[in-house]
């Protein structure tokens, strides 16, 4: 099963934060299809998404998340996502 996972690109909300794409939202979810078998496309309308740096916090940190900190080719595949 393909699954193309769109991010957001806004960089800012009507706040003046960063928009809350945490790591550990997309990582948990990620993992969970992947292992089913899945394969993960991630996209975005500006390419490669923007970060929570909340969400790198240490206290932020999941299973999902430090796994995905060894996960070279995951890391690469968000690093390098799509353009819509």
């Amino acid at each position: 099963m393909n699954i193309l996972m769109v991010l957001t690109s806004q960089c800012t909300g009507d706040t003046g934060e960063k928009p809350d794409f945490g790591w550990k939202n997309l990582q948990l979810l990620s993992y969970v299809l992947a292992d089913a078998g899945a394969v993960l496309t991630a996209c975005s309308p500006a390419g490669g998404p923007p970060v929570d740096p909340k969400s790198e916090a240490a206290d932020a940190q999941t299973p999902a998340t430090e796994r995905f900190y060894k996960d070279f080719e995951a890391i690469d595949k968000v690093a390098n996502s799509g353009k819509l």
